[in-house]
């Protein structure tokens, strides 16, 4: 059954919003990354543990960024598919994805039996 125009509407808005959070987001880590060199978190003299800690602090910083960059692809694309008009159809097979799993998963663009094929077909 189709999406109707509501329902696209209070997805679209939902998309946004989150859009808008993840920008805030990548902006503050980014500063945040700048504003704390990695020479200030490990010491002026750093022993093998400071490097350590360094290092895992810079590199779950980097992977907060790129999740963060990837939802913001994913979501970007969906809002882009709202307006192409193409929004609620399975990029696979073409049928509507079922307003469930869109409230759910806004930014899904296949659905649910297309989703688990496609995730069986390219496990990483």
């Amino acid at each position: 059954m189709p999406l109707k125009r509501r329902q696209i509407i209070e997805l679209a808005y939902a998309m946004t919003g989150r859009r808008n959070t993840l920008v805030d987001e990548i902006r503050r880590d980014v500063e945040r990354t700048r504003a704390e060199p990695y020479a200030s978190i490990a010491g002026a003299t750093p022993d093998i543990g400071d490097q350590a800690v360094a290092d895992l602090i810079a590199d779950l910083g980097e992977a907060e960024v790129t999740r963060d960059l990837g939802e913001l692809r994913t979501l970007e694309a969906a809002l882009k598919r709202v307006a192409d008009g193409r929004y609620g159809l399975c990029a696979d097979c073409g049928e509507d994805i079922p307003y469930p799993r869109l409230h759910a998963q806004p930014a899904a663009e296949r659905c649910l039996a297309c989703q688990e094929r496609h995730e069986k077909t390219y496990r990483a």
